[in-house]
């Protein structure tokens, strides 16, 4: 996991979302399924499935993405906490990220146009702009917005297989992702 790095004042290295409970006491991460290549898959059922070459945070992230990606979207959900009803964009980038280990409190959509380092990750990349994000992990667009998609699976957290123009969109990584 990674820990201990500062950025843009918070303090990154949060457990997983999936190796959370409501008390905050540990549970040990359970097995994901992987598939091979360097890009995660999209299941019928809207389910991502992580490469298996991907590092430890990119599986986590994905795992945490899956948690939460039937919930609906709600304006400013998973604000205040991680854990919540609905979420808008931003609060479900930040679920990923904390799932990931790499974000300790959730952020608006603004405050990711400057966290982390600018430009395009290996793994993780986060598009933001003032009034939207998203974010694309090992390949798959992870979005509350169906632009896009041929296929309207619904509005709220989702993985998306098809790609969305960055235009007007910051993009910045974590190091190392």
């Amino acid at each position: 996991m990674l820990v201990g790095l500062l950025c843009t004042g918070t303090l990154v290295g949060a457990a997983p979302a999936a190796a959370q409970t409501s008390g905050g006491t540990q549970t040990p991460p359970t097995a994901e399924p992987t598939v091979a290549g360097t890009r995660a898959k999209l299941t019928k059922k809207g389910i991502a499935i992580a490469p298996a070459g991907a590092p430890p945070a990119v599986i986590s992230a994905i795992a945490a993405g899956n948690a939460i990606r039937k919930k609906p979207y709600r304006y400013g959900g998973g604000h205040r906490s991680f854990y919540d009803t609905g979420y808008d964009c931003s609060g479900a980038v930040s679920y990923v990220l904390n799932g990931a280990g790499i974000l300790a409190a959730p952020m608006p959509s603004g405050g990711f146009m400057g966290w982390a380092e600018p430009g395009k990750g290996a793994w993780i990349t986060t598009y933001a702009n003032k009034g939207h994000m998203y974010a694309v992990i090992a390949g798959l667009r992870w979005d509350t917005s169906a632009v896009g998609e041929p296929l309207r699976r619904g509005s709220g957290p989702r993985w998306r297989a098809t790609k969305r123009k960055p235009k007007g969109y910051l993009a910045r990584h974590y190091p190392g992702l």
